[in-house]
């Protein structure tokens, strides 16, 4: 727990400098042997073989898939919306990047099979980033930054995150060493200004999300219960806004919610820890409230539709009320302040866009 938003603010810098490489606020895409989108059908000559993974590279594609549509629909909320994010937006290369030891102890074995070794190497780009533009690829090892060789091995995120840091707290586009297939090349990599949120997958069944200041995490129950991109889209910005808000030190639980998610980010969490609500105090309506409006000018900002946004939570807290002690009305549970209040929102949100006003709350 943090005594003062100082306090708090100069840990979370200290935090998000470390993202650039583990994180960078980017949309990823699957890692070698994963299909960039979902496949109908394929058809496979008779006399071919198709590999078969072994269980743990199931397990780490299914994961991997998961993750992977969180960085897709949190992409362009991410990088439409660094002036709404207060003092959370963040200069980043637009890339992410992982070696085998990236992964639960439980699936390097699985990740080497899926093409990983102790080198970093490019798992996603964010679509429209400076790595975009200067034309970096999934799949490019990373050997290194402005001339400076980049660490390999178990610890290589948290050490390349230590060199890149202090680059990107400037404005110069910074040089990049890969190789690609058998070929290095440079790369001269503009920076891109994004919300510096990492976006984190829940290993648990309860339909909830977190939100703890610097993280957003959805648990696999929330991505089960939704029903398309956009209605991801609803959730990851509401804690979006919470986070921009400084909710979870005004609520002062930060290190309460902070554990929550670090429990849920496990292969296998202590579900009892996450029983209830988890030590979390639920939102005064006021706060949620707040969160909501940010959240609808996030979306919109984003591309994003917002016409289903009432539909949405008022179906989440028939299906899960505050009854469900480990559900998101639980830690949400004003719901009719909250429809009103979204109402008028949203009638004040589409004036501006009609107006053609500057979309700020």
């Amino acid at each position: 727990m943090f005594a003062t938003l100082q306090e708090y603010r100069d840990r979370l810098q200290l935090t998000l400098t470390l993202i650039p490489v583990a994180l960078l606020a980017a949309c990823v895409t699957p890692p070698p042997g994963l299909p960039d989108q979902p496949v109908a059908s394929v058809v496979v000559p008779v006399t071919s073989k198709a590999p078969v993974d072994t269980p743990e590279q199931a397990a780490l594609r299914k994961l991997t898939g998961q993750q992977d549509r969180l960085y897709r629909v949190a992409a362009p909320l991410l990088t439409s919306n660094a002036p709404l994010c207060k003092g959370n937006a963040r200069n980043l290369l637009g890339f992410t990047a992982k070696n085998k030891y990236s992964y639960p102890a439980e699936y390097v074995n699985a990740a080497q099979g899926m093409g990983y070794d102790d080198r970093l190497q490019v798992t996603g780009v964010l679509p429209g980033s400076g790595a975009a533009r200067a034309g970096v690829q999934r799949g490019d090892v990373l050997l290194a930054v402005a001339d400076k060789p980049l660490p390999q091995g178990a610890d290589a995120e948290r050490q390349a995150a230590n060199v890149l840091g202090p680059l990107v707290t400037g404005r110069a586009p910074i040089k990049l060493t890969v190789m690609r297939g058998k070929s290095q090349q440079s790369l001269i990599v503009p920076l891109t200004l994004a919300c510096a949120f990492s976006i984190e997958l829940g290993n648990a069944d309860n339909v909830n999300s977190y939100a703890d200041g610097r993280r957003v995490l959805i648990t696999r129950g929330m991505i089960n219960f939704i029903q398309s991109d956009e209605e991801l889209a609803y959730v990851i910005a509401k804690d979006m806004a919470h986070n921009s808000l400084g909710h979870a030190i005004r609520q002062r639980m930060v290190a309460t919610t902070g554990s929550v998610i670090d429990n849920l980010m496990r292969v296998q969490p202590d579900l009892t820890a996450a029983a209830g609500t988890g030590g979390i105090r639920p939102y005064p309506q006021e706060l949620d409230a707040a969160a909501d409006n940010l959240a609808l000018y996030l979306l919109v900002r984003a591309g994003y539709g917002i016409d289903n946004y009432v539909k949405f939570w008022q179906r989440l807290a028939t299906q899960y009320p505050a009854s469900v002690p480990n559900g998101y009305t639980a830690l949400h549970p004003a719901t009719a302040y909250r429809m009103a209040m979204i109402d008028k929102a949203t009638a004040t949100l589409k004036a501006k866009q009609a107006a053609g006003k500057p979309l700020l709350p």
